[in-house]
């Protein structure tokens, strides 16, 4: 049974900086791209950034470039997502997800390349 469990989130003020990290009990770990979403209340769950399963290929959403960064340690099935100078509109339920085992990178920018969730941190961020 594949489980994923976040931490990390909290409430922060805008320009502050939180590391949310995610940790994957789930075979085949390093078969799977790895990806963050978030959910805001009244809006669509949102790809924020992803991760190949060697770690070479990342993706980000426009509104976190430069910003956000993912990385993933495969000798502790863990993924992380180091978010800075945070705004307001970052503010959302965020979760990690494992991407199919085997899937093709190009699948692992949207929600349906993922099979399995975590429950999600909320992050708040003030102005």
């Amino acid at each position: 049974q594949a489980q994923l469990v976040e931490s990390g989130g909290g409430s922060v003020q805008a320009g502050g900086s939180l590391r949310l990290s995610c940790e994957a009990s789930i075979s085949t770990y390093t078969r799977r791209c790895m990806g963050w979403f978030r959910q805001a209340p009244g809006k669509e769950r949102e790809g924020v950034a992803s991760i190949s399963n060697g770690g070479g290929g990342r993706y980000y959403a426009d509104s976190v470039k430069g910003r956000f960064a993912i990385s993933r340690d495969n000798a502790k099935n863990t993924v992380h997502l180091q978010m800075n100078s945070l705004k307001p509109e970052d503010t959302a339920m965020y979760y990690c997800a494992a991407g199919k085992s085997g899937g093709s990178w190009s699948l692992c920018q949207g929600v349906e390349g993922y099979d399995y969730w975590g429950q999600g941190t909320q992050v708040t961020v003030s102005s």
